[in-house]
C-alpha cells in the first residue's frame, strides 16, 4: 500500500469533516494557537499537508504557510479552499522533495511521521525538516504512543475504537514496528466499508535519537497541544525539535 495510492480522489473528498472530528474547533484551534505561537513571524511549512485541515488556519492567522504533499488527490481537495499563491505546494516525497526559501517552524501533525514506513525514512524526514529549517529553527511532529500487543502466540491484532457506525482494528508486525489500521464504517443496513492505511510506529526515544542525527535537541514535550505535561498515561505527544546552531 502506496499512501499516494491509499489518498485517491475518494479518500480526498471525504476527508474533510468541517466542525467535527478532526476539524472540531477544541481539536483544531490548541493546535494552530500552538503552531502559530512557535513560527512566530516566520514562514512555515508542513509535512504532508493534506487538505489543508491546519495550514489554512494557521495562513489566515497572518502565518505564511507553504507544504508537501505526495498525494495529488489531496491537493486537489485542498486547491478548492486555497490557491497556490496563498499556499504554494510542492508534490512529493515528504523525505527528499524541497520548497524554496528557509523557515522558522516545520510541522508535521495528526501521527504523519508515521505514514514513513523505515526507521532510515524517519530519520531522513527529520533531515529534510532541518534542510528547510533557519538555524535555530524548530521541527514539531505530532504522534500517538504505541501500544502494540504482546509477543506471538498471543492476538496480533487490537481492536482500538468501537462506537456507532465504526470500528478500528489494528494488526500489527512487531519486527518491523509496523501497524496496519482498519477503519470500518457502517450503517443500519448489512454493508460496511474498510479504509486500510500502514503505519511504523516509534516511541518518542526513539524519536528524539533521529532529531539528534539530523541536528536537532528536544527542547519540549507535551501530551497535547494545549500543553498538558507529558506522563506515562499519555496517549499521545506533541514534541517541539530545535535545531542546533552550526
Amino acid at each position: 500500500m502506496k499512501h499516494e495510492d491509499i489518498w485517491d480522489k475518494a479518500a480526498a473528498e471525504s476527508y474533510d469533516t468541517p466542525g467535527t472530528g478532526m476539524f472540531a474547533p477544541d481539536v483544531l484551534g490548541p493546535a494552530v494557537d500552538r503552531l502559530a505561537a512557535l513560527a512566530s513571524t516566520g514562514p512555515a511549512l508542513e509535512f504532508a499537508i493534506g487538505t489543508g485541515r491546519v495550514a489554512i488556519p494557521l495562513s489566515e492567522r497572518g502565518v505564511p504557510v507553504s507544504g508537501i504533499e505526495i498525494a495529488p488527490a489531496m491537493v486537489a481537495q485542498l486547491r478548492t479552499k486555497a490557491d497556490d499563491k496563498t499556499i504554494p505546494v510542492v508534490i512529493g516525497d515528504m523525505t527528499t522533495a524541497t520548497v524554496p526559501g528557509r523557515f522558522t517552524l516545520v510541522f508535521l501533525v495528526f501521527n504523519g511521521i508515521s505514514n514513513v514506513l523505515t526507521q532510515a525514512e524517519q530519520i531522513a524526514c527529520f533531515r529534510n525538516a532541518a534542510r528547510h529549517l533557519e538555524p535555530g529553527g524548530r521541527f514539531v511532529i505530532e504522534l500517538w504512543v504505541p501500544e502494540p500487543p504482546p509477543p506471538p502466540p498471543s492476538a496480533q491484532a487490537i481492536v482500538g475504537v468501537s462506537a456507532p457506525g465504526y470500528i478500528l482494528v489494528d494488526t500489527y508486525d512487531v519486527v518491523k514496528q509496523q501497524v496496519v489500521s482498519h477503519h470500518f464504517r457502517f450503517g443500519d443496513g448489512s454493508e460496511a466499508t474498510l479504509f486500510r492505511s500502514p503505519h511504523r510506529y516509534a516511541l518518542p526515544p526513539e524519536l528524539d535519537m533521529m532529531g539528534e542525527l539530523a541536528g536537532f535537541t528536544l527542547e519540549s514535550r507535551h501530551a497535547d497541544w494545549s500543553g498538558t505535561p507529558f506522563t506515562a498515561a499519555a496517549r499521545s505527544h506533541v514534541s517541539v525539535y530545535r535545531l542546533k546552531h552550526t
